[in-house]
């Protein structure tokens, strides 16, 4: 009997515009209706993930960087949370910054989260739209959670840092990956989300043992659900693991081609036609 019910974002339960459709929301609260808890299960900071989960009044704590922490949207309380050590934190800016990347480090998760960087090379536009894009976000708060500073070394030790991203064209983040892997072994996992159609990837970089499944993991657990009572929904490659975890797993129509073709996946339709109200209709309804 499914009674967590995860979604990721991106891809996912927003359609191409960004937005909610109505099917996916009235889906979602029949199943809160039924019982299940409804979570989402997201790459995204917590800041940015938590106008969606407003939106929709998610009944669960939000599963946001990747899931290194879990909080909830309302009350801002934070149910669990995993930090990248300091020195590792440092190396991640020396590396990344070595092989010409421009860093993204967020911090403060007690809070709602603060978004550091130092500087956005020119040629670097996915990073500038991203940032211009959570300024808006964010709107009156935007001063307060994305921040620009002089040096992210001498800023970020007196912070708590959850996770350090870098992003741009495909294959510079591609070779930016396995430069980082080689130089930062185990101290980290590091998930890609690859949109070739755009020859976008977010490398995120993160506390070794999160993941979305991790995060999935402990919220079950806490809940006292087991894998078999959780249903997953993603469409990315930082979607596998929780994919992997969950009893009942759905990938999206719009997903890549490799990950449709997993047969141990039931399969959807596209974010554009409302796939999450489809597999929740389908298998939890």
């Amino acid at each position: 009997m499914i009674k967590l019910l995860a979604l990721d974002l991106d891809g996912t339960l927003l359609n191409s515009s960004g937005k909610i459709p109505e099917a996916n929301k009235l889906a979602i609260q029949a199943a809160e209706k039924k019982g299940v808890l409804v979570t989402i299960a997201t790459g995204r900071r917590f800041r940015d993930a938590r106008p969606v989960a407003l939106e929709i009044e998610l009944n669960a704590p939000v599963v946001c960087h990747n899931g290194a922490l879990l909080k909830y949207a309302q009350s801002l309380e934070t149910v669990a949370v995993e930090l990248i050590e300091p020195d590792t934190v440092f190396e991640i800016l020396r590396v990344g910054k070595s092989f010409g990347g421009d860093a993204l480090v967020s911090c403060n998760p007690k809070t709602k989260g603060t978004l550091l960087y130092e500087s956005i090379s020119d040629e670097n536009i996915p990073l500038q739209k991203y940032v211009a894009w959570s300024k808006r976000l964010h709107g009156d708060e935007a001063e307060e959670s994305v921040l620009r500073v002089e040096s992210l070394a001498q800023t970020v030790g007196n912070e708590k840092v959850i996770h350090i991203s870098f992003s741009g064209c495909c294959q510079p983040m591609y070779d930016l990956q396995r430069f980082l892997e080689d130089e930062l072994g185990d101290s980290v996992n590091i998930l890609a989300t690859i949109y070739p159609q755009l020859d976008f990837t977010l490398l995120d970089i993160l506390p070794p043992h999160a993941s979305k499944a991790h995060g999935l993991h402990q919220l079950a657990l806490s809940n006292g659900f087991s894998a078999e009572n959780v249903m997953a929904i993603g469409d990315n490659y930082n979607d596998l693991e929780m994919l992997e975890y969950a009893g009942t797993s759905i990938i999206m129509g719009n997903a890549s081609p490799e990950l449709l073709e997993r047969e141990e996946f039931f399969a959807t339709v596209s974010n554009d036609e409302s796939g999450v109200a489809l597999a929740i209709e389908k298998f939890i309804l």
